[in-house]
């Protein structure tokens, strides 16, 4: 599996800007264009085209970042994603192009029809503490969305007009021009300068939204977070963001996980690993202890004879799989504490045990299947 980010030559702490820089400095390097038709080159366009493609998404990146490219196929990372595939030579150039401002090649087939185009996607990140996380939770987030229009209906004409046909484009909303590369003549597409894109004029502009037909309102909306979540998955909600322009429909609402830290845990998935101390007396003659628990206390039974660094599972008390029936375990790790500043009479309560009690044992003798697992590195 590629990694996108050593593709790019970059951090995975990049900014846009860095992954926008990274990728027109290498783009422009290995164009088929500039390097005479060499499919090593080729090859290399489409990755650093690819690679691209992705981190420049935070959608994508996001789920990249957690489940690599099985993120991008929807075996990961939200409710969102879709599919994926390795892009061809044909849609790495689209992505070159579009991305130096010259439009799409081949007649531009990934742009939308001239009218009512959706709203864009809004963005909301949420933290959340482990306890959240374990329960799920609804939170409720206050935004500012772009929103219909009351006066005009979303349409941007003062009632009583109707918006003209554009005279650049004839209504199509994309304007076309023949170029010449290395592969011959194509014709590159690019919104029209005239409409910006939208295929009509507005003659006269309605009064209140000034003829972009929305507003923009302060909306209140509940967000049920389902039980498991980790920090960079996201959640789709469909049809609650900006409204389109021209009547179009809302885009969605796009909400980032980020769970903070817990100093008592650490997470692995659906599962939890605790360390806790116990004394001496504890780990010798067993003893019931309480070990952190992600939503309280809980009870674990330390038997007698304990070593220090000995772990212990609690079935069912990790935290909930996402979307998913069963819950992780919580794994209690415990250590044995030693005290550093002892009282005159527990210095002679241990004196008196040292006498009486038996030395350690010696070091094992490793078998002759130890030394082949380490031959192996098994």
């Amino acid at each position: 599996m590629a990694d996108f980010y050593k593709t790019l030559g970059i951090e995975k702490t990049a900014s846009d800007d860095d992954i926008k820089t990274a990728y027109r400095r290498m783009a422009m390097q290995y164009h088929p264009d500039k390097n005479g038709g060499s499919k090593e080159a080729e090859e290399k366009f489409k990755e650093v085209s690819e690679a691209y493609d992705v981190l420049r998404d935070p959608q994508k990146r996001a789920a990249y970042d957690r489940y690599g490219e099985a993120g991008l196929r929807g075996g990961g990372g939200g409710t969102g994603g879709g599919g994926f595939h390795h892009v061809d030579l044909s849609e790495a150039l689209n992505i070159f192009m579009r991305d130096f401002g010259l439009g799409d090649m081949f007649g531009g087939q990934q742009r939308q029809a001239a009218g009512p185009q959706a709203g864009a996607d809004v963005r909301v990140d949420i933290q959340l503490t482990l306890s959240e996380v374990a329960t799920g939770v609804t939170r409720t987030v206050k935004m500012k969305l772009l929103d219909p229009c009351d006066r005009c209906a979303g349409a941007g004409s003062e009632p009583g007009t109707k918006p003209a046909k554009c005279t650049s484009c004839a209504g199509q909303g994309e304007v076309r021009r023949a170029q010449r590369s290395f592969f011959g003549q194509f014709v590159s597409v690019a919104p029209c300068p005239t409409c910006n894109g939208e295929g009509v004029m507005i003659a006269t502009p309605c009064k209140s939204c000034r003829g972009e037909g929305r507003q923009r309102g302060e909306h209140t909306v509940p967000i049920k977070i389902p039980p498991g979540v980790s920090s960079g998955q996201y959640m789709q909600m469909r049809g609650i963001g900006n409204a389109g322009a021209r009547g179009g429909p809302r885009g969605d609402v796009v909400v980032m996980f980020e769970v903070e830290e817990d100093d008592r845990f650490e997470r692995d998935g659906e599962h939890l690993l605790t360390d806790v101390l116990i004394t001496f007396p504890q780990a010798v003659r067993g003893a019931d202890i309480e070990v952190p628990g992600v939503l309280g206390p809980l009870e674990l039974r330390v038997p007698a004879g304990t070593q220090s660094g000995q772990r212990f599972e609690l079935r069912g008390k990790g935290l909930p799989r996402v979307n998913a029936s069963g819950t992780g375990d919580l794994h209690v790790r415990v250590h044995i504490w030693t005290p550093t500043d002892l009282t005159s009479e527990e210095s002679a309560q241990i004196d008196a045990l040292a006498k009486v009690h038996r030395p350690a044992p010696g070091k094992r003798e490793r078998s002759f299947w130890d030394k082949m697992k380490d031959a192996l590195h098994v």
